[in-house]
């Protein structure tokens, strides 16, 4: 019985070896198959002595193999393995990791999303003859082995937003918390709260969450990744995989595949080394802190020894990042780092400075990520210039605000305080006062006159003449009619291309259906005329994993644009106030992110910061995050929703305004973290597309699926503008969201 069952380990063993290897020819493989089925069909006939022996063999020959076969190794054959039902799943890692666990938000199929598991485990450290028990909360997606109900690890937007109720748990104890990454990817639905809405609360969060965060990655699908995986320590299965796309994804937009039709298995091996998506690439790249070896061909529920590794991995980063915030730590720092001594005890709980710099470091972690994959092109002077620049604008906002304003606030408050006294005593006496006032001369106000705060913007008089727009599209140039898309359904009547693309701004003035416009009609006609300074304009992108032609696609879009990057930031004014602004260029690649574009986002975010002024993202159009930079592009993810939650948490005003269409990455996270969003009544807004859902769900979406009133209905934008307003309404929302004057919370 024993021959029989080390048989059947042996088959298995095999089959998993093929199906990580698919339909490639190996000689390897090939004679590890001989071998088996020639012992299977002597085996009858062998008395147990040769039959042992023989079995001893096959299993040492496999061992060697498996061994030879590790190095073989391409990216696509990891992403085959964290795929396969024998990988470990965080059950196992959970049984095996941790000495003591209580599943909790729900269980297996009864669970408000299977694909997300949440544990209250603890880790028992014996040093010396004292032991202790270290609560933690786990947090990560569940795959299970084949199970169907857990959707392959595909978080829906209820899931994530389980797992980041119990960050909150955690923090509210103080406890750290241990993320584990298995997915391939969020689920792309945009039911409330949404697939982005709750994966940018989770990234801003995540941001300011008090407690130390552990991440350990096995497979990092893009925005499903980035919804857990903002961490202080980023450990990485040295078999797993962390991307912005996945490679059959990557080689279905590199091959131009339409439905129906398949991408071939050499373009998808392709796009996978070209991802650069290993844990060794990620490392090189600075994306992850270290990695966790694997046995030979990756870990599974058998691999014992892979779980003891495990376990003094998690518990070495959760020490680190807690002795990297407390004052008393050089020695056991030396004992962690130099020595790997993993007796050396640390209490995990923080004290209230201890987690002011840890909210600090993990800020200049991120920030400093992806510094090698974007070209400034300023001069060393420039550079040295803005540098002072920047410093002089934080000590006048240091003493303007934080020294100045905080002693003006405290007079006010007092004034206002005793002007409310007085009032509630004398009254009577004060409002007869005022009203033989109101009758000088001098006090009078003009007939009419309101108070800006108050007033409603409106469509002016006038407005539907073509003088009154700055910039007239280029389309109004066309001598055609053109037909709306709604005059079956209206009964709109064809429409002139110099009168619809001039007078009317795009707008059909039957049903004011919006044709898409360009970015430049906004930079005219809603900023003041020669208001408008660019900023980091030298700041370029690139092609930092060498992928295969984009060099010659991103010249064209530098070529077509006179842009570098896709994204455009500058300083403006609209009806005299000034805002800081971001804008994502659709024309530039779709508007797509990487780590230029990132960079050049953060940097505009911190001008606003530095110069107390409000800041504006305005989006013209995002195709999500630009796939063949990798990691490269997804980390902007993070990194830019930091930047936006430093900001807001001093007080900033952040606007977002939609245009076009605008999906995925950005929208998920720095786009779709701003408390006021709005669109312009063309706009489509979504995690995914119509395409990838299709792809990913096989669901059917309606046409109306990511339209903007979609999005108002779930809560996910404040509002929809028509273009020939956006002036007014953007004027209309940093006055009575901010006033004038004051865009900080200086109360």
């Amino acid at each position: 019985m024993d021959i029989e069952k080390q048989i059947q380990e042996l088959q298995e063993r095999l089959k998993y070896i093929e199906d990580i290897f698919g339909s490639k020819e190996n000689a390897n493989i090939a004679l590890l198959r001989s071998k088996l089925s020639d012992f299977i069909k002597r085996y009858p006939k062998l008395e147990l002595k040769d039959c042992k022996r023989q079995i001893a063999s096959l299993l040492d020959l496999f061992s060697f193999l498996e061994k030879k076969l590790e190095k073989q190794l391409t990216p696509m054959d990891k992403v085959r393995i964290v795929r396969h039902p024998q990988r470990i799943c965080l059950k196992d890692i959970l049984e095996n990791v941790y000495d003591n666990y209580t599943e909790i938000g729900g269980q297996d199929e009864y669970s408000i999303d299977p694909a997300m598991i949440i544990a209250r485990a603890y880790i028992t450290r014996k040093v010396g003859n004292k032991v202790y028990n270290q609560p933690v909360m786990v947090i990560g997606q569940e795959k299970g082995h084949g199970q169907e109900f857990r959707n392959g690890g595909s978080v829906k937007p209820w899931g994530n937003a389980k797992a980041l109720q119990y960050m909150k748990v955690a923090e509210t104890e103080n406890i750290p918390i241990h993320t584990y990454i298995f997915t391939p990817g969020s689920y792309p639905i945009e039911d409330y709260p949404g697939a982005a809405q709750q994966i940018a609360r989770n990234l801003y969060e995540m941001a300011g969450i008090t407690v130390p965060i552990i991440t350990v990655i096995s497979e990092g699908g893009s925005g499903g990744a980035e919804a857990i995986g903002l961490a202080d320590m980023r450990l990485m299965l040295s078999h797993g995989y962390y991307s912005v796309i996945s490679p059959e994804g990557a080689a279905a937009i590199e091959g131009r595949i339409k439905p129906g039709m398949s991408t071939t298995p050499e373009l998808v091996e392709k796009c996978a080394a070209q991802l650069k998506i290993t844990a060794e690439d990620n490392l090189r790249m600075g994306y992850i802190d270290r990695i966790i070896k694997e046995p030979p061909l990756g870990a599974r529920p058998e691999d014992y020894d892979f779980f003891k590794r495990l376990r003094q991995e998690v518990i070495r980063a959760t020490d680190e990042v807690v002795l990297n915030v407390r004052g008393i730590k050089f020695f056991r720092t030396f004992a962690l780092r130099k020595l790997k001594n993993p007796n050396i005890y640390v209490r995990w709980t923080l004290g209230a400075k201890s987690k002011e710099r840890l909210i600090w470091r993990r800020y200049r972690k991120f920030r400093g990520l992806s510094q090698h994959a974007y070209i400034d092109n300023r001069p060393a002077w420039k550079k040295v210039l803005s540098k002072g620049m920047d410093l002089a604008w934080a000590i006048y906002s240091f003493f303007r605000y934080d020294i100045l304003g905080r002693h003006q606030r405290k007079i006010s408050q007092v004034v206002e305080d005793v002007q409310g006294e007085l009032h509630a005593a004398l009254g009577k006496t004060i409002q007869q006062v005022s009203r033989i006032l109101r009758e000088l001369p001098f006090f009078k106000k003009e007939k009419g006159e309101t108070s800006e705060l108050t007033s409603l913007s409106t469509w002016e008089k006038g407005s539907a003449s073509h003088t009154d727009w700055t910039y007239i599209s280029p389309q109004a140039r066309q001598d055609r009619a053109i037909s709306c898309p709604n005059s079956e359904k209206y009964g709109c009547l064809d429409l002139w291309a110099p009168d619809l693309f001039g007078d009317f701004a795009g707008v059909c003035s039957y049903c004011g259906h919006h044709f898409p416009m360009e970015y430049e009609w906004y930079l005219y006609n809603v900023f003041d005329p020669r208001s408008i300074h660019e900023f980091n304009e030298e700041i370029e992108a690139t092609n930092p994993l060498d992928y295969e032609g984009f060099e010659h696609k991103l010249e064209q879009a530098k070529k077509m644009t006179g842009h570098k990057s896709g994204c455009m930031t500058f300083e403006a004014s609209i009806k005299g106030l000034k805002v800081v602004v971001a804008l994502l260029m659709a024309k530039f690649r779709g508007g797509s992110v990487g780590a230029a574009e990132g960079e050049k986002f953060i940097r505009a975010v911190e001008r606003a910061r530095l110069k107390h002024m409000p800041f504006l993202a305005y989006v013209h159009g995002t195709a999500g995050i630009r796939i063949q930079e990798g990691t490269n592009g997804v980390i902007q993810m993070p990194r830019c929703t930091m930047a936006v939650r430093r900001y807001l948490e001093a007080g900033g005003l952040y606007v977002v305004l939609y245009d076009t269409n605008s999906y995925a990455g950005p929208v998920a996270s720095f786009l779709g973290c701003s408390p006021y969003q709005f669109a312009v009544r063309s706009a489509n807004i979504g995690f995914a597309g119509p395409g990838v859902i299709k792809e990913t769900t096989g669901l059917d979406i309606p046409p109306d699926y990511h339209r903007a009133y979609r999005a108002l209905s779930r809560g996910h934008i404040q509002g929809i503008w028509d273009r020939r307003e956006v002036r007014n309404n953007l004027f209309q929302a940093l006055v009575t969201m901010g006033g004038r004057n004051l865009y900080y919370r200086l109360g």
